[in-house]
């Protein structure tokens, strides 16, 4: 069976990756992490002493598309500090919430099977529409769904609660999960 190969950015200390591993090799899936992208030393410290990595790059703004390996699969929790209710809600006016677009930049340049995108809840009705009388999503989310769309995916999404999910704590998450319309995975 192929292995799946993947990317992780904005990898934090590596749960989404954790959580992708186990999921694709429970179900007898190989997977193999051929790149990883986090800036923050305590988290990447944690990284090294928990994960492989056949590559670690820091600042994923500085790495051209060409620097980065092939890959069917994107993994990134992009910052979310933008959309936190926790702050001050800039979304993409905020430097950090501009780094949705490096997931896009990559998605376009490489052309990976499919993403998971992960980001807290707050990014789900961020930046309401005033002509929307019953806003289910916000301008952003919206952005971002058409932007994933125009590039050829076929995207979901969906507010999780890690309390559902053998965490110790309430945690809820929008995961935005896509797949190449074109994409024909054989199992």
């Amino acid at each position: 069976m192929e292995t799946i190969k993947f990317i992780d950015l904005f990898a934090g200390i590596g749960g989404l990756r954790k959580g992708f591993e186990n999921a694709f090799n429970k179900l007898g899936l190989p997977t193999e992490c051929v790149m990883t992208s986090e800036i923050k030393p305590y988290a990447i410290k944690v990284l090294e002493d928990n994960f492989s990595h056949k590559k670690f790059v820091g600042d994923i703004t500085q790495v051209s598309n060409d620097e980065i390996p092939d890959f069917d699969f994107l993994l990134a929790g992009f910052p979310c500090q933008s959309f936190s209710s926790a702050g001050k809600r800039l979304g993409f006016l905020d430097t950090r919430g501009t780094l949705f677009f490096e997931v896009e930049r990559i998605l376009k340049g490489k052309r990976p099977y499919g993403f998971l995108l992960e980001n807290v809840e707050g990014l789900i009705r961020h930046d309401p529409d005033p002509e929307d009388k019953n806003p289910k999503i916000g301008r952003t989310l919206r952005t971002i769904i058409m932007s994933l769309e125009s590039l050829g995916y076929k995207v979901t999404w969906e507010l999780l609660d890690s309390k559902y999910f053998g965490v110790p704590q309430s945690r809820k998450r929008v995961f935005i999960v896509g797949t190449l319309y074109t994409c024909n995975i054989k199992s």
